[in-house]
């Protein structure tokens, strides 16, 4: 015999939540009723603190594991296993001491503070986006002189056959060095108000001393 659908099924951990809670809040209400808070006051202090301890415990379920979320669970927990164990016969109800009826009476305060920092906490560490710190580096102090540019080297080439038997072939010079050379004897003629010797230009330059008469005949 099968059963039909959407019958409701009783669950055995579900009555027992529902049979510890109820009998909680009954001690909640009594012990609040037993320090002086009467009418729906005495009804208020249980739902606050089953309020609180589900808002801690749910903090915990989709946060992960906190010290402001684990503080107010332990407060709640505390506050709630206290009543139960108070109004088992360990204190007289009929004329509770100043201590109890403090604790009841503040608790208001208390359980607001925690509800609102479980509600308003700060984004946690994890979902912050890092900004990396940027410094400035040293300055520098600019030059005096600017600095020469690098001398280019010559391209090695193969030797031309010379128009005259038993002559030096003469060497090639890249165009690069040949502008830097013009660059070279244009400063120097700025600064003296003279041609360069080719002796100072060759200096200048490091090349060997035909290479140097080359540049100094495409320079004139």
């Amino acid at each position: 015999m099968t059963r039909p659908s959407g019958r409701l099924r009783l669950d055995a951990v579900l009555v027992q939540a529902v049979i510890a809670g109820a009998l909680s809040f009954a001690h909640l209400h009594d012990l609040a009723a037993a320090s002086g808070q009467s009418g729906w006051k005495a009804w208020a202090y249980p739902v606050s603190v089953d309020l609180l301890l589900v808002a801690a415990w749910r903090r915990l379920r989709s946060d992960g594991p906190s010290r402001l979320a684990w503080w107010w669970f332990l407060v709640a927990l505390i506050a709630s296993l206290g009543a139960n164990i108070v109004t088992a016969g360990f204190l007289d109800l009929a004329n509770p001491p100043a201590l109890l009826r403090l604790g009841v009476a503040g608790w208001p305060a208390l359980a607001f503070l925690g509800g609102t920092l479980l509600a308003h906490s700060p984004t946690p560490a994890a979902e912050r986006v890092p900004v990396p710190p940027t410094s400035a580096g040293p300055v520098s102090a600019p030059d005096t002189e600017p600095e020469s540019a690098p001398i280019p080297r010559p391209v090695p080439v193969a030797d031309e056959p010379s128009a005259l038997p038993g002559a030096d072939p003469a060497p090639a010079v890249p165009p690069a060095l040949i502008a830097h050379a013009r660059k070279v004897a244009d400063e120097h003629r700025a600064r003296t108000g003279t041609d360069i010797a080719p002796d100072a230009l060759r200096a200048r330059l490091g090349v060997p001393p035909a290479m140097a008469d080359a540049i100094a005949t495409q320079l004139a």
